[in-house]
């Protein structure tokens, strides 16, 4: 496969096959709890959803990226991850890869006063 250039229709060429890849696109979440992140990550620590958008050969690949990426960056998950389909936003590569990482925190539900 080779890499669209700048300028290229790259969905369109991907939608009608002109280009073509082995990798399945896929948009992440998953729940956990971020620590110190790596440098150019933000978030706060503690509660907090991770959400990834990736190029894999199949969902499970994709789930083990979200995992793999965020023990990486500082992310440790502590739930389930759920995949979607998603909009594109880059076109594939030669192998797959994850992008689009970001994290939202949110207040444990004991933080709560009843």
């Amino acid at each position: 496969m080779s890499e669209p250039g700048p300028g290229d229709d790259w969905k369109v060429k991907l939608r009608y096959g002109r280009i073509s890849t082995p990798f399945q696109h896929f948009a992440l979440i998953a729940d956990g709890i971020a620590g110190p992140l790596l440098d150019g990550f933000d978030c706060r620590p503690g509660p907090a959803i991770m959400s990834i958008k990736a190029w894999a050969s199949d969902a499970d690949e994709a789930v083990d990226m979200i995992c793999n990426v965020g023990g990486q960056i500082g992310f440790s998950l502590k739930g389930k991850v759920e995949v979607f389909d998603a909009e594109l936003d880059q076109p594939p590569r030669e192998h797959p890869f994850a992008y689009n990482i970001s994290f939202v925190p949110y207040s444990d539900a004991s933080d709560c006063d009843e």
